[in-house]
């Protein structure tokens, strides 16, 4: 892999802390009450086993480490030797990872592992396809809120890895002032005159607008950012140039590969999508015993 890429793929990865307790829910779901009545008839205690974590599919790794979690917390003996890690771009049959340690961990933990590490991967190469369709042009790729619950900040993560960047983590990062809120608060204006009089002076508002006339009055209000929501390529091309930088511009509603190329080549400066973390097909990978 070329040095630089491999630089501008290095996503600091996330703390224990984070990812335990998301790893122990799923373990403990999938334990239930009596434990894994299979492995536990066949595999003795003291056997070992060994095994490669494969991608059956080419994609964008991520995940690797806090899915093979699921191993290390059922025995912290297991050995996990990573071959290709987070942020690798691979081919199927590359293998990701080689584990060895207990047989009982690695086959209880299998499912758990394959589920999360195929999920996350899924996004990451979601996530590099929309950042690959818009090389070249000023906008970037982000994600949204529109995440799997429980697993937020593993997504955020992924997508990354993937080359994106995340939109709010959740409602207390930042303000983002929706057509609901402004029926609320009975109107565009008063909406923003309210939110900028409560939060503090670092953080951002960001005010969701889908006509023009009301790009123009957020703009006279002076927000950080502003949501161009489900809005025609024309109609983009005319906010950026009304806009003229006074404001980010976000694009947002119905993207996908199809029309990712499209939307940025209108000058806006981020691209939101749900799709890459609430809809990313799963990448295929298996674990293969030797």
């Amino acid at each position: 892999m070329n040095k630089a890429i491999a630089r501008e793929r290095r996503v600091a990865p996330l703390p224990s802390l984070l990812i335990e307790p998301i790893l122990r829910a799923a373990l403990l779901e999938d334990l239930g009450r009596a434990g894994d009545l299979t492995t536990d008839a066949i595999v003795g205690v003291e056997d070992r086993a060994k095994g490669r974590i494969v991608a059956r599919q080419a994609g964008r790794i991520a995940g690797l480490d806090a899915a093979t979690s699921a191993f290390t917390l059922l025995d912290a003996n297991v050995v996990v030797e990573v071959c290709n890690g987070d942020g690798s771009d691979v081919e199927a049959g590359a293998t990701l990872a080689i584990v060895s340690g207990s047989a009982r961990a690695l086959l209880t933990g299998e499912r758990t592992m394959l589920n999360l590490l195929g999920h996350l991967c899924g996004v990451a190469t979601a996530t590099r396809e929309l950042v690959t369709k818009v090389a070249g042009t000023r906008a970037r790729i982000a994600c949204t809120r529109k995440t799997t619950p429980g697993l937020r900040s593993l997504e955020k993560y992924a997508v990354r890895v993937g080359g994106g960047s995340s939109h709010r983590y959740g409602l207390d990062d930042a303000a983002l002032i929706k057509d609901n809120h402004v029926i609320a608060a009975g109107g565009l204006s008063r909406a923003i005159e309210l939110v900028r009089n409560s939060v503090g002076h670092l953080v951002k508002i960001e005010v969701e607008v889908d006509t023009l006339e009301q790009l123009q009055e957020v703009l006279a209000m002076g927000v950080d950012v502003i949501l161009l929501d489900n809005m025609s390529l024309d109609m983009l091309r005319e906010a950026v140039a009304i806009t003229a930088g006074r404001a980010v511009l976000e694009a947002s509603g119905s993207i996908s590969a199809k029309n990712v190329a499209e939307t940025a080549r209108t000058g806006v400066d981020l691209i939101s999508s749900g799709w890459i973390t609430h809809s990313a097909p799963s990448l295929d990978i298996g674990l293969d015993f030797d």
